[in-house]
């Protein structure tokens, strides 16, 4: 049996526990293939949606370290379009992007090992500031909350006002404005959509103000584990799974962990072989249902080790040929 098949299997079981209709996402986080979420998946969500139909209640089983907050946003809203009830299953890692998403569910439900995270949003801009020592064209992922936290520091000193806006200016000098304006933006944006998902389900303004103040710079990091007890002492809606729920969950994890090789590294210099060409595919997220089955995001190549004789001696070069990223239909 396959590994998707029996995914499916687990589907249906999960259907049968929670009695609703399942669809699983899986984003990747095998070092050197992080995948994260983007609005590239709505039109798949949509096929899968329309397979089930309108229905009472759509469990989401979500993995991910985050992604875009806009592609996050859309896939709320698109799943509580077709169902009355709308929960949100963690076996493990629901960070950022992911948390936000659970925020906009009626429950969460987290295994003993899952965890939440922040949602204060990094920014990646072709403008942001370069990484020294890799490709010209990589470019830092700027935190909004370390932004904000260095001018709540230069407030926070005795000072004329002055000094403030010659901390912007430094600021911008090693920053490009419209990154800035970016980063501004978009903590405006993250907060005010945490408050609109929160309202659906939780009717105190001081309560959900005390969540996405917790969320968005409390916490003071963005890798920041957020655990079940905590989550429920927040004030989310917490469940705890049951012992066959856990089960269940626990076999999902290895499955697609498995198949997705997220414990092995993707280091091209180590699955080089000299005089070899090293063929790949690489399943770096996944959207399964039971309905129409899969849809997994692939990247495949070559891998060749180049011996080389110049001025300079004998030199060896490793070429990764990427020929394909994207999504391909899985039965």
């Amino acid at each position: 049996m396959s590994e998707i098949d029996i995914r499916k299997r687990l589907l249906l079981q999960v259907e049968a526990e929670r009695r609703s209709n399942a669809i699983l996402y899986v984003t990747g986080n095998r070092q050197g293939m992080e995948t994260m979420i983007g609005s590239d998946v709505i039109d798949l969500f949509v096929d899968h949606l329309d397979a089930i139909g309108s229905v009472e209640k759509i469990s989401l089983i979500l993995h991910t370290s985050g992604g875009n907050i806009s592609a996050a946003w859309s896939l709320v809203n698109l799943l509580s379009m077709f169902c009355e009830d709308f929960e949100v299953i963690t076996p493990s890692q629901c960070m950022s992007a992911g948390t936000l998403i659970a925020l906009g569910a009626k429950r969460i439900l987290m295994t003993k090992q899952a965890t939440l995270g922040p949602i204060d949003p990094s920014i990646q801009h072709p403008l942001a500031p370069s990484i020294d020592g890799v490709n010209p064209d990589a470019r830092a992922r700027v935190s909004v909350e370390a932004v904000n936290g260095y001018l709540e520091a230069i407030r926070g000193c005795d000072h004329d006002k002055s000094l403030e806006g010659k901390a912007l200016l430094d600021l911008s000098n090693q920053v490009h404005p419209l990154v800035l304006g970016e980063i501004f933006r978009s903590r405006n944006q993250i907060r005010y959509l945490a408050e609109k998902l929160l309202a659906r389900h939780i009717s105190s303004s001081k309560d959900i103000e005390r969540i996405v103040d917790f969320l968005c710079s409390e916490s003071g990091s963005h890798d920041y584990t957020i655990n079940r007890r905590e989550a429920d002492s927040l004030g989310l809606r917490v469940e705890k799974c049951t012992k066959g729920m856990y089960e269940l969950l626990r076999k999902m994890y290895d499955s697609y962990s498995s198949q997705m090789q997220t414990r092995i590294p993707f280091d091209i210099s180590t699955l080089a072989v000299s005089g070899q060409v090293i063929t790949y595919d690489c399943i770096r997220a996944m959207i399964e249902s039971p309905s129409i089955g899969g849809h997994h995001f692939i990247s495949s190549g070559e891998i060749e080790t180049i011996e080389q004789t110049g001025p300079a001696g004998r030199q060896i070069a490793i070429q990764d040929r990427r020929k394909f990223d994207g999504w391909r239909e899985t039965t």
